[in-house]
């Protein structure tokens, strides 16, 4: 049995864990959903094509994409340090969360956006809607429900990077499950902080299966 200084602590850690995800999912989103756009309206025969802005695009999301998270959450110190003051606690986390997250959320935004029918951007074009108009009016709207999946499969990944950080002093699940489970040889800790991970996965993933669901259908 969980006892209530245990209980308060794994409470108070998901809700680090919650608030880790949610903020950089919120601002991986922000600033990954306008390259994702660039990625494919750039792209010959679409309807901005730019081969160098698509090429560095291309090569930045490919080189954020190959470092893996552990390496990524000790290489960006420096500049975690500098922008949050520190790099240990849960907001400092958000910081490389989220830079780990925007190359994997332009891929998402790209493959959502190229399974649009060409024909619509065509007829969208014949009636002379402009660049903007195209994006907002047609690729964002038919692309919503693979958008939000893609957004949910974000989230859900962030989660296990979020567990990662807790080997640096991250805060949440993770550093729980270090500092109380691996550290003082408590295998129960250890199996009470994945069985919260797992529900928050599943339920994050129900979450947005049903709204791509309901999207899908209006």
């Amino acid at each position: 049995m969980v006892n209530s200084v245990m209980f308060k602590t794994l409470w108070q850690a998901t809700l680090d864990t919650l608030y880790m995800v949610g903020a950089a999912v919120v601002i991986a989103e922000a600033i990954g959903l306008p390259i994702g756009i660039l990625l494919v309206i750039t792209d010959k025969d679409h309807i901005l094509p730019n081969r160098w802005i698509n090429s560095l695009l291309n090569l930045i999301v490919n080189i954020g994409r190959s470092i893996p998270f552990i390496i990524l959450l000790v290489a960006i110190i420096p500049f975690t340090r500098w922008l949050m003051g520190t790099y240990i606690g849960t907001t400092a986390v958000i910081v490389p969360l989220t830079v780990a997250a925007i190359p994997f959320v332009a891929r998402v935004v790209e493959s959502s956006l190229r399974e649009v029918d060409p024909g619509v951007i065509e007829a969208a074009q014949a009636m002379g809607a402009s660049p903007w108009q195209i994006i907002i009016k047609v690729l964002l709207p038919e692309a919503l429900p693979s958008l939000v999946l893609g957004f949910t499969l974000t989230a859900v990944n962030l989660v296990g990077y979020s567990a990662m950080a807790g080997t640096v002093g991250g805060g949440g699940l993770g550093d729980v499950a270090i500092r109380f489970g691996y550290q003082r040889f408590r295998a129960d800790v250890i199996v009470y902080t994945v069985i919260i991970l797992v529900v928050i996965v599943q339920l994050l993933q129900m979450l947005g299966n049903w709204l791509a669901k309901k999207l899908a259908k209006n």
